[in-house]
């Protein structure tokens, strides 16, 4: 007969080996699940472009910094908006309804702390591109705890945090606001836009000194800059850190390479997930490719700090904004007398200036474009499709009598989508005593969202092809296949690794009942749920039979 302390080993053997087998079960389990799990896919996100001071006021008491209390031109001054007030919304829902997995807002740093007059009234500098000190956040937006939150619950809903980043230029020359000195940026000529040199070494306009981006001089700290730090008491440190940049990376100390070293650190501290770079023609490409391989190093050592906040392997994404650029040009930007390639200098995606004019034909010729493109010469790369934005003054749909055509073309054709900031609530594009971008510029029509009927309708067609377009890759980043030209019905199929996805697109239906061919997208008795109006079929001789009260169909397999 066995002693006590004999059988009270066996059992804890016993019982340790069966907490093994089941947490190897569970593991399994676990792995499995997170293999099935939609991934990500940059070259189809569904992006959020808004700016910072203009969507959601969280914190009234931080409108007025600086004395920034003159009288300004209309829509030219501060409204209140910041990055409480984006977290608020990412709290309540609002982007995962809308499908959204990348939010990208208007700069955050610190403006300069006057402002100035263009020829369109006083201006402060709300839009957040007329920086004064690239390592502080200007307290109208918030602090850097607001920022780190906002990454911390973004994240937490499977939502991307895109930045944006400024080195061509700094802010305007004011009373207040001295010069950079010399070795800097130059505040002449002013740039003429028809060949290389005078498109980057030049101002955009009068009084926005442009960075010497090219320049090989090395350049000590600006006095002001100086002054600012010690006075915050955060000189020694932010010295201590820039000696560690240089010494690390054997860079000299050129402006664009402070300028590089303070955009990236937001990548260290805080875990940003992309870059949209601004003004990015008006500089040497090569600013960008030393941008891309800094942020590319960021990101890893922010990974490496933080192995529990990691979302998932992609590589940290850089966009361009190259103006004038257009898909149809392929991977190269023609300045007369030069051509780039942004996409091998750094960039892995481009805003497309295009869309706004392709989206005026027909959804097919749209997929049909947009497929071949990005699946052919494009390959590996994507382009920012947008259909109004902050700064072009000739938008798909100014005075929004379009916006369910608007979100049909704009969500469900390959690429990245942007909705920029009202898009899904037609807020209004023409401002009554505004001068130029600053009718592209209103506040967000909150109330309108939350009591009018009409909005809401628009809304729910922007939330249900956003939240398709989210939950399939297959629609921005698939091949387009036409099944069917009158009326049009098509098949996206994306495939990565062990993951496959396709779906079936049917537009310009008939309402009611409809018979809507499936190609050779699903097999033969496959289950189906048309995701936009939530009915069930199954595919019976190639066919699937949906009845509705819609025109639209966005056929996925039942799971």
């Amino acid at each position: 007969m066995m002693n006590r302390k004999v059988i009270v080993s066996l059992f804890v053997l016993l019982a340790t080996t069966l907490v093994f087998a089941q947490a190897k079960k569970n593991s399994k389990v676990n792995f499995k699940a997170k293999t099935e799990k939609t991934p990500f896919v940059w070259e189809g996100a569904n992006l959020y472009f808004l700016m910072t001071d203009r969507f959601n006021n969280g914190d009234k008491s931080n409108d007025i910094n600086f004395n920034r209390n003159k009288i300004t031109g209309k829509l030219r001054g501060f409204e209140g908006g910041d990055l409480k007030g984006i977290i608020q919304k990412i709290d309540e829902g609002y982007f995962t309804k809308l499908g959204i997995n990348v939010i990208w807002f208007t700069p955050v740093v610190e403006q300069i702390h006057d402002g100035v007059d263009e020829g369109t009234g006083l201006s402060y500098g709300f839009h957040g591109y007329w920086t004064r000190d690239w390592t502080a956040l200007d307290p109208n937006f918030g602090t850097k705890k607001d920022l780190a939150e906002l990454v911390k619950k973004a994240h937490a809903k499977g939502i991307r945090i895109m930045l944006d980043g400024v080195i061509n230029h700094t802010g305007p020359v004011t009373p207040v606001d001295t010069v950079w000195p010399e070795g800097w940026v130059r505040t002449g000529p002013k740039c003429q836009y028809n060949n290389f040199e005078n498109t980057t070494a030049c101002t955009l306009v009068a009084n926005l000194p442009d960075v010497k981006t090219e320049s090989k001089e090395e350049v000590a700290l600006p006095p002001f800059l100086v002054e600012k730090w010690k006075a915050e008491g955060r000189y020694d440190k932010e010295v201590a850190s820039l000696d560690a940049f240089f010494k690390r990376t054997g860079y000299p100390r050129t402006p664009k390479y402070y300028i590089i070293k303070w955009l990236t650190d937001y990548i260290t501290e805080f875990g940003i997930d992309a870059y949209r770079a601004d003004t990015v023609k008006h500089t040497d490409e090569s600013v960008w490719a030393d941008f891309k391989t800094q942020c590319d190093y960021s990101f890893a050592q922010w990974k490496k700090n933080n192995p529990t906040k990691v979302l998932d392997n992609n590589p940290f994404y850089t966009i361009a904004e190259v103006y004038n650029y257009n898909i149809s040009n392929g991977k190269l930007f023609d300045f007369g007398d030069k051509k780039v390639n942004y996409y091998e200098n750094g960039f892995t995606a481009m805003i497309n200036f295009e869309f706004k004019s392709d989206a005026q034909k027909d959804y097919a010729s749209l997929f049909s474009k947009y497929s071949v493109l990005l699946n052919g010469q494009l390959k590996g790369n994507s382009v920012l499709n947008y259909l109004s934005s902050h700064d072009d003054g000739g938008p798909f749909d100014a005075k929004r009598t379009k916006s369910i055509e608007s979100a049909t073309k704009l969500l469900l054709t390959p690429g990245i989508s942007q909705v920029y900031y009202g898009d899904e609530s037609a807020r209004s594009l023409v401002v009554e005593g505004t001068q130029g971008d600053a009718t592209l510029r209103s506040f967000m029509n909150w109330d309108a969202v939350n009591t009018n009927l009409e909005t809401k309708k628009v809304l729910l067609h922007w939330q249900k092809l956003g939240q398709f377009r989210n939950n399939h890759p297959s629609v921005g980043a698939g091949v387009n296949a036409e099944i069917s030209a009158k009326p049009l019905v098509c098949s996206r199929t994306f495939t990565k690794g062990k993951y496959s996805d396709t779906v079936v697109i049917g537009l310009d239906l008939a309402t009611g009942k409809k018979e809507i061919p499936a190609g050779s997208a699903f097999k033969e008795g496959a289950k189906i749920r048309d995701a936009y109006s939530g009915k069930m079929g199954t595919v019976t001789n190639g066919k699937v039979v949906i009845d509705s009260e819609f025109d639209i169909v966005l056929l996925e397999l039942k799971k």
